[in-house]
């Protein structure tokens, strides 16, 4: 069952949300895509742009990350990608009525834009920074998580955020909205961040996963703590010697990303997904989603 372990204390804590990170690249066999003229392509009067390139094709490209569970995540016993995020690139896919790719770049990578046609768009948990805005289209949000922290379980030292982070050991993953909230320089339009941690020891990961692994070593070993998504944190330390401690550390949106350097005008790409996701909300497939993999939490609404 596909359901993850998400405490119910998460409800009240959603005003906003996170950030996500990358794997390495690896491609997955393309899903079926919907019934054959039907969906965005079968209507479109899209030319010499990337959406008629990709409705001529028949294929969406997508960018994830293959280790970042529940959201995305490559399940070994059947060779195919599941979680959140995969289910609502596939959803997207299936409403241009196209088939879907997968492609699992470093996340530093998505976020830089520039992708020179290697995919279509990003669905892996990307915030909307201003930084990021500068060079990718953003859809509005799809969910939103809290920014947490975790610690080894035998840690006692590490109650109060606002103080006891200060000048330790922190890891995050490499170009997520954590590492810039660390070094104080996070920014995203319409909101404020009150800094609580002061000098921290910042150690960079390629996904959430492997720091997570490097905290549950013991504590203080190479980590005394690790900042990620909630759900992420949830997820791990169901199984592992880790737990999460303190109420979320800040509040992000996170939005289906396009690189605005493609070769191909976007414009129209863009238009036809960030309305599809609006649909998604409106008729609850978004909730749906998140109820199916956070354990009945509705992460879809602020």
């Amino acid at each position: 069952m596909r359901v993850r372990r998400i405490v119910s204390s998460l409800v009240p804590l959603l005003a906003f949300s996170l950030a996500a990170c990358g794997g390495g690249d690896e491609d997955t066999p393309a899903a079926e895509p919907t019934a054959d003229g039907e969906g965005v392509c079968a209507t479109t009067d899209a030319a010499d742009d990337l959406l008629a390139e990709i409705c001529e094709e028949g294929t969406l490209t997508v960018s994830t990350d293959a280790a970042y569970p529940p959201q995305s995540s490559l399940n070994e016993q059947t060779g195919e990608y599941e979680g959140f995020d995969i289910d609502v690139a596939t959803e997207i896919a299936n409403r241009l009525g196209v088939e879907i790719a997968w492609e699992t770049p470093p996340f530093e990578a998505i976020t830089a834009g520039g992708w020179n046609g290697r995919w279509d768009l990003s669905v892996g948990s990307i915030t909307i920074t201003n930084e990021r805005a500068e060079v990718l289209f953003f859809t509005e949000p799809y969910y939103y998580t809290p920014a947490s922290v975790a610690v080894h379980e035998d840690n006692t030292d590490i109650t109060d955020l606002s103080t006891d982070l200060d000048g330790k050991k922190i890891g995050a993953c490499t170009g997520c909205s954590y590492v810039s909230f660390m070094k104080k320089t996070l920014e995203i339009e319409g909101f404020t961040f009150d800094f609580v941690i002061d000098d921290p020891e910042v150690v960079e990961y390629d996904t959430d996963t492997i720091a997570l692994q490097d905290l549950a070593l013991g504590d203080g070993t190479r980590l005394d703590a690790v900042m990620t998504s909630l759900t992420t944190a949830q997820d791990f330390a169901a199984d592992n010697p880790v737990k999460v401690v303190g109420d979320p550390v800040f509040y992000e949106p996170l939005a289906v990303g396009i690189d605005k350097d493609s070769d191909a005008d976007p414009t129209t790409l863009f238009e036809a997904v960030d309305t599809i996701v609006g649909e998604m909300h409106s008729d609850g497939t978004l909730t749906k989603f998140s109820e199916e993999w956070y354990d009945g939490v509705d992460l879809s609404v602020q």
